[in-house]
């Protein structure tokens, strides 16, 4: 890896909900429950200088690459780490009793880093880095983290769940129609418990509805089930769009088409759009880089074992 191009680290948009300094390293949990070590906390924990974790620049290096053989991107993607930089750089915040902005190293990251001075740097590696790996192969680094902040990570799933379950609640259908947005409740569920951050920015069945309604134009499917009609749609009074309610419509469909539209998001908009959506959340800030793998796998249908 050549540090002389330094790449340009993305900012995302990720807020730090809760922050601590234990015995001296700086650690925190993010918005969408990923917990962190600064840079000065986890060159702390594996015995090194801030320089020298600066030294390693801000991209991961590839599986193979010459920087260091290849060694840190293979502890990377041991521990699951698929992201394209080693932190996130959370600007203008209030963190550990000032304001300024910080790099969060995220726990698969430190981790690999933790590995590689207790086990794999050679002379460069450190009593300090084998001492705290091997307190964390005994618990967790994010479970560790977590307690030490007091965080409560069922409190990230449940507030997600709210924003859905609050608009489900205000929004009823008439009798023998649907709407993609109850219809969606199975997969926004999966990708609550997977991590995605549901809130008033992210809303997946706006991708599922409009890609839908393209589907449906494209192939006429008004003539083999009827027309689709438009129907108010409200939204929670905390929701910003909430200013519009009484003006909102969205469209409806007739339920015989429940089918036809069931069988189109497991067979086209899960394999072929669902990616392209979490990608771009990624760039949002609502999810972390790498993650989108596991929240794919997990919104994957379960097929049906084959009788022997």
């Amino acid at each position: 890896m050549n540090n002389t191009q330094k790449p340009q680290q993305m900012v995302l948009d990720l807020q730090v909900v809760i922050s601590k300094r234990v015995n001296g390293i700086e650690m925190g949990v993010l918005n969408d429950g990923t917990p962190f070590l600064t840079g000065r906390g986890l060159a702390r924990v594996c015995g090194i200088s801030n320089s020298t974790l600066v030294n390693w620049g801000e991209s991961t290096p590839s599986v193979g690459d010459s920087f260091r053989n290849g060694t840190m991107a293979e502890l990377l993607a041991a521990n699951g780490f698929e992201g394209n930089h080693f932190f996130v750089r959370i600007p203008n915040g209030i963190q550990f009793g000032t304001e300024a902005t910080i790099n969060a190293y995220p726990d698969d990251v430190c981790m690999a880093f933790l590995e590689y001075y207790a086990f794999e740097a050679g002379r460069h590696c450190t009593n300090t880095a084998r001492k705290s790996y091997r307190l964390l192969a005994r618990k967790s680094l994010r479970d560790y983290i977590y307690s030490m902040t007091g965080y409560d990570p069922s409190q990230l799933a449940l507030q997600s769940w709210k924003h859905f379950h609050d608009r489900l609640l205000l929004n009823p259908m008439p009798e023998g129609y649907f709407s993609v947005f109850s219809e969606t409740a199975q997969l926004v569920l999966a990708s609550i418990r997977s991590g995605l951050i549901i809130d008033t920015h992210t809303i997946p069945d706006i991708s599922v509805g409009s890609t839908w309604s393209k589907y449906w134009q494209s192939e006429n499917l008004d003539i083999q089930h009827g027309q689709r009609t438009k129907y108010p749609h409200l939204y929670p009074d905390y929701f910003p769009q909430a200013k519009a309610n009484g003006d909102i419509e969205a469209y409806i469909y007739p339920l015989q088409a429940l089918g036809n539209f069931r069988t189109w998001l497991e067979s086209t908009y899960l394999p072929n759009n669902f990616p392209n959506y979490l990608r771009s959340k990624e760039k949002q800030g609502a999810l972390l880089p790498g993650h989108a793998k596991a929240l794919l796998q997990a919104v994957e249908p379960k097929r049906l074992k084959e009788a022997s």
